[in-house]
């Protein structure tokens, strides 16, 4: 069972895994042949790690990267990946930069504002309130006028309407010393006097 179970790890992981050569226990293999054992295992190891990556492939690729086909930035952030796998003192300088530029560096959803785009913003806003402005300008010209009930005069006729009738007396505009403006909010009318069948 011990042997078939090393023949499927060695064909399922990328190193290669040695089956054992003896069964019998370790304090009777020989110090050299454990020796020789574990170089073995270390060159296999040293094959199997990525090798460093050039340093024209990574030269400048802070302004390369965006204009770069999506599939050669997956192989080279792929090849990153793989030698990030393993000690990361073997890794050079400019695989380092790039590492990081790749992982952090302001392309894509990180990237920065274009020059101007601030300003750009601030007067597309301005025109859209300019137009909303004009609009408003225009509609309320043509609108018809006010009714008669918005003004000051019909309001504090309203008021003295309540208060013959005695509406709220207890805290409302009939109570005693009632101080507030009751139904008054408007303006005075502009104008004569409206006629009474004016709507």
């Amino acid at each position: 069972m011990l042997r078939s179970f090393s023949r499927a790890a060695s064909r399922s992981s990328p190193l290669r895994i040695l089956p054992p050569r003896t069964h019998l226990p370790s304090s009777k293999v020989p110090a050299a042949t454990c020796l020789a054992q574990c170089r073995l295992d270390q060159r296999r190891y040293e094959s199997a790690v990525p090798h460093a990556i050039s340093n024209p492939t990574l030269a400048d690729i802070e302004r390369r990267w965006e204009d770069m086909p999506p599939n050669e930035q997956a192989l080279l952030w792929m090849a990153l990946r793989d030698r990030m796998k393993g000690d990361w003192h073997d890794l050079t300088w400019q695989e380092k930069r790039a590492a990081w530029w790749v992982a952090f560096g302001p392309h894509g959803p990180r990237a920065e504002d274009p020059p101007g785009e601030n300003w750009f913003v601030f007067k597309r806003v301005m025109m859209v309130i300019g137009v909303s402005t004009a609009v408003f300008i225009v509609i309320r010209q043509f609108a018809r006028p006010p009714p008669k009930t918005m003004t000051k005069e019909w309001q504090e006729a309203t008021n003295e309407y309540l208060k013959r009738q005695n509406t709220e007396p207890i805290t409302g505009i009939s109570s005693e010393g009632y101080k507030g403006k009751g139904m008054v909010q408007s303006k005075p009318r502009k104008g004569p006097p409206p006629d009474e069948d004016e709507e």
